[in-house]
């Protein structure tokens, strides 16, 4: 029996209105996210991206095509199944890290001994025991987002997406949150739509990448990456990545 997708875009588009001017934003994005995947979004600045993300959290509408999230067994409330984990943690100075990680719990109204329970589990898990006392400025800025991907996942969401979640980070520990993402990614089974500018580190993280061009803006690929799990960094040198990553390049008219 085939498995439905968990996402479906078909033909979307986005346009920005200001005044009589027009931008459009997204043209006939087209593609189905599986359950369970981590899907990479990438282009440059401007190319709707962050728009889609924007759509996809019901934040923004669209102005055509179709956007289907879950199915009529499996209904799906972006207000509840969302968890979003943005370029900085934006954790709140004055509560300590634990605190920060329940606050979706909270604002849902979900019951507290059982969210606390789990936000010191998620914290062990994105490998931060010990840390649930401290202030967000006692940790490192990797430190902060690892509290800040918990925090998206203690409300137990069918769906986290990842605008440029590692764009602020020095190339050392960006390096090292890709492979504590794929670990966390593997460990909790959620679905994962991940946004970013970076070609090599949209290959590494993705089962599968879309890419976007800009001017006008338009999904130009969408193709499934083959590289096998765990994945590790010496799989960059390897053929098949650089394939790959030559692949976004020519795309992006970078070749």
């Amino acid at each position: 029996m085939s498995v439905e997708p968990f996402i479906h875009l078909s033909g979307v588009t986005k346009v920005y209105r200001t005044g009589r001017k027009e931008h459009l934003a997204i043209s006939d994005a087209s593609f189905d996210v599986m359950p369970g995947e981590l899907v990479s979004l990438v282009g440059p600045s401007g190319c709707g991206k962050s728009t889609l993300l924007k759509i996809l959290a019901g934040l923004h509408p669209h102005d055509g095509g179709e956007v289907r999230i879950g199915s009529s067994t499996h209904p799906f409330d972006p207000a509840r199944d969302i968890g979003m984990v943005f370029r900085a943690p934006l954790l709140l100075k004055w509560r300590r890290i634990l605190d920060n990680v329940l606050l979706p719990a909270e604002l849902l109204g979900l019951p507290m001994a059982a969210a606390r329970e789990r936000g010191r589990e998620l914290l062990a898990l994105v490998g931060l025991a010990g840390y649930e006392g401290k202030y967000p400025y006692e940790l490192s800025g990797g430190m902060q987002q690892r509290a800040a991907i918990a925090r998206a996942l203690v409300h137990d969401p069918k769906l986290v997406l990842m605008d440029e979640p590692f764009g602020a980070l020095d190339a050392l520990t960006r390096e090292k949150m890709n492979l504590e993402l794929l670990r966390i990614w593997k460990e909790s089974g959620k679905t994962i739509i991940f946004v970013t500018h970076g070609i090599s580190e949209a290959v590494f993280l993705g089962t599968r990448v879309v890419v976007f061009t800009a001017g006008p803006a338009r999904m130009a690929d969408n193709f499934e990456i083959d590289l096998p799990h765990p994945r590790t960094l010496d799989m960059k040198t390897g053929e098949k990545f650089g394939a790959y990553t030559r692949r976004i390049y020519k795309l992006l008219g970078m070749d």
